[in-house]
């Protein structure tokens, strides 16, 4: 990785840096987000969004209010709305990668955005995709990719 690049972040990963359940998971979520915050490069959209919020209150039990004040200073990282040619690209992976729509979703939003790297352990580890490449953040530090 070089310097500018960005890292489109799943949900996955944003609920993990508050799930105590899992230290492991949490301190290794916890290590990308920050350098993503450090560099400018964290990426990510509404959806991403609406799925944190739902899932960190709903199965996480966070406080409303805690969860609403995640969301508002991820929104800092400009999330991308949910446009037709998302839409569009997301059914071209569906058709070519067997991708189910949510997670086509995510793959088109982070193509969008221009990401180079898309964070998610919902996605094969090292496989690219067009000209995004998926990273498994439990695999690794953002050290481990240079980030």
């Amino acid at each position: 990785m070089s310097a500018g690049d960005r890292c489109f972040v799943d949900s996955n990963v944003l609920l993990y840096s508050i799930d105590g359940r899992d230290a492991d998971k949490r301190e290794r979520a916890l290590a990308w987000i920050e350098r993503l915050w450090i560099t400018g490069a964290g990426r990510l959209s509404w959806q991403v969004l609406h799925e944190f919020y739902w899932n960190s209150v709903g199965k996480l039990k966070l406080p409303k209010d805690v969860a609403r004040e995640l969301v508002q200073d991820l929104s800092h990282w400009r999330p991308v709305e949910t446009v037709l040619p998302i839409v569009e690209s997301a059914w071209q992976w569906m058709d070519s990668t067997q991708l189910a729509y949510w997670d086509a979703l995510i793959l088109a939003s982070a193509a969008y955005t221009g990401a180079r790297f898309l964070l998610s352990e919902d996605f094969q580890h090292g496989r690219h995709y067009g000209n995004v490449a998926v990273i498994n953040p439990f695999r690794g530090t953002p050290d481990d990719f240079q980030i």
